[in-house]
């Protein structure tokens, strides 16, 4: 009964110890992620004003004013945390994803940790590639598609006193709330920032053996179908930004396959060379199936 429990108190030693590394790496993420955010309020003006740049570029275009309201007494100070939370976690990545890193490198064999390290670098640049192409790109389309809808006022035509022809024709122009654009602005950039992890997310998959370049080919169609889904729930009900963001989503789709491709075949190159890989055996099963 002793041996049993000594067995017992030796197995949960290790789970302690990790469980108290977790929460030093929590801990230490979640301090990086409150300094980053602390440093993003005190510039919540010159950040909001950046992020402005396309609908304000959009109205200049249409010789408007861009000038954007509060409907609400706390509305600036939500705008100001919003744009804080957003510059924070994007401030405090490297130290997340370098805790991160720290945790879960010291259980993994040194070829799994040569595997695991490029996705993390590359997870946030290409969530840095989505961000900026939603920001850069899709957000001024969709804004001149939305703004396209005001309607300005005119006299009407000259008509007899009391007819109803002869009144001023109704104006109906943006006066956008702050915290509604940020909404939206915040919603395209996170969007895409997400659905720029998909070659990384699929590449690594393959990677492990869970996904194959043949079994994502053969299931394209249901992709499709998917990313049109995607593109519909995650998206304003505008069809320029769902077309984007299938074209660019799906276009994505095929290079994972061709990524999780080249390392099916380094895979097997390795497997050759190191003698687990038999042609002539994997010949003879083939052939053994199609009968």
């Amino acid at each position: 009964m002793s041996q049993v429990e000594d067995d017992l108190d030796d197995s949960a030693a290790p789970l302690i110890e990790h469980l108290a590394e977790l929460r030093t790496r929590i801990i230490r993420s979640v301090l990086a992620f409150l300094i980053g955010m602390i440093i993003c309020f005190t510039v919540a003006t010159p950040i909001f004003n950046f992020l402005t740049n396309p609908l304000c570029t959009v109205l200049s275009e249409r010789g408007q004013d861009c000038d954007l309201i509060f409907i609400s007494p706390q509305e600036g100070f939500f705008v100001a945390i919003k744009v804080s939370l957003l510059g924070g976690f994007i401030l405090a990545f490297p130290v997340i994803g370098h805790q991160m890193w720290r945790f879960v490198a010291p259980g993994l064999y040194k070829n799994e940790k040569g595997a695991f390290l490029p996705f993390l670098i590359s997870s946030p640049v290409m969530f840095l590639l989505g961000a900026s192409f939603a920001f850069y790109v899709v957000t001024p389309l969709a804004y001149d598609f939305f703004l396209g809808f005001q309607q300005f006022g005119n006299d009407g035509a000259a008509l007899p006193a009391g007819e109803p022809g002869n009144q001023p024709g109704l104006s109906v122009v943006f006066q956008g709330s702050a915290q509604e654009y940020l909404n939206l602005t915040i919603k395209f950039i996170v969007a895409f920032g997400m659905c720029f992890q998909l070659p990384v997310l699929l590449t690594l998959m393959g990677k492990a053996g869970l996904v194959s370049a043949e079994g994502l080919g053969n299931v394209r169609k249901y992709a499709v179908v998917g990313i049109l889904v995607l593109a519909a729930l995650v998206t304003p009900p505008d069809v320029i930004t769902q077309v984007i963001l299938f074209v660019v989503v799906y276009g994505l789709y095929e290079v994972s396959i061709f990524l999780v491709a080249r390392v099916e075949k380094k895979r097997e190159e390795k497997l050759r060379a190191d003698g687990y890989y038999d042609d002539d055996e994997e010949a003879f099963d083939e052939d053994e199936v199609y009968k």
